[in-house]
């Protein structure tokens, strides 16, 4: 699974980065986190057809991490749908409609995995698992809007918008560290994978492929990244000097 990950970019870089056209937050600006946790708010984009707009627009939006789905009857059960497996994902109630409709890309420096130690069965040692280049790993994913019943339809909380991420098989050095991994998808196929016309998902689905071999690196982390209370850039330091270099 993925339950915690870096988004430090500032957000003038996503949306060069991402060809971003329309800013959906233009007044709000999230803070560089290092340890993304559930329920927190988090970078997407997404397209999306404007009103009396003619084509789709590519957004950057802030939303929460933890899809609820638009029929939950309370909001709390997101904290429990923070992926969703490329296996299932077409078909499980939580999460086809999205699938169908709502794709997004949820930008990541880096992700972080657990892998038990060696002869102590309850110890783990935590890995932080980015692109070796350096650049930003572009992570599949779906969003839903839930509407809240017990709020007047002005109220400016009304609507909660989250997500979810999308999981594979691990492959290459991640799969050394844990089985499952954020899906990622490769800049060629951005505009598809985001296009709201697109609702067959059989075709969607075959945009879910896995990422070339070699792409990343991984490295020992101080269980610092344990504790969702802290945060800062030495949670991706590597716990001993040089084992930045000493990849699997």
């Amino acid at each position: 699974m993925c339950g915690r990950y870096a988004s430090a970019r500032k957000k003038h870089e996503l949306l060069e980065e991402f060809q971003v056209e329309l800013d959906g937050a233009p007044d709000e600006e999230l803070a560089p986190d290092y340890n993304v946790a559930p329920t927190k708010q988090v970078y997407a984009v997404l397209s999306r057809v404007p009103e009396e707009a003619e084509r789709a627009v590519r957004q950057l939006r802030i939303m929460r991490w933890g899809l609820v789905p638009a029929w939950a009857k309370d909001p709390s059960v997101g904290s429990r749908m923070i992926n969703a497996r490329i296996e299932t994902v077409a078909e499980k109630p939580a999460y086809r409609r999205a699938f169908a409709r709502r794709r997004c890309l949820l930008p990541a420096d880096g992700y972080f995995e657990w892998m038990p130690v060696e002869g102590e069965k309850k110890k783990k040692q935590p890995y932080y698992i980015h692109p070796e280049d350096g650049g930003v790993l572009a992570m599949a994913g779906l969003y839903e809007f839930w509407k809240d019943p017990g709020r007047a339809d002005d109220d400016p909380l009304k609507w909660l918008v989250t997500c979810t991420v999308i999981t594979t098989n691990a492959t290459d050095v991640a799969g050394t560290v844990h089985d499952r991994m954020p899906m990622m998808i490769e800049r060629e196929r951005w505009a598809e994978w985001l296009d709201p016309m697109l609702t067959d998902v059989e075709r969607a689905s075959g945009l879910l492929v896995p990422a070339d071999a070699g792409h990343l690196a991984a490295y020992p982390v101080s269980t610092d990244v344990n504790s969702v209370r802290n945060n800062g850039p030495d949670l991706i330091k590597p716990e001993e000097p040089g084992e930045e270099s000493a990849l699997f």
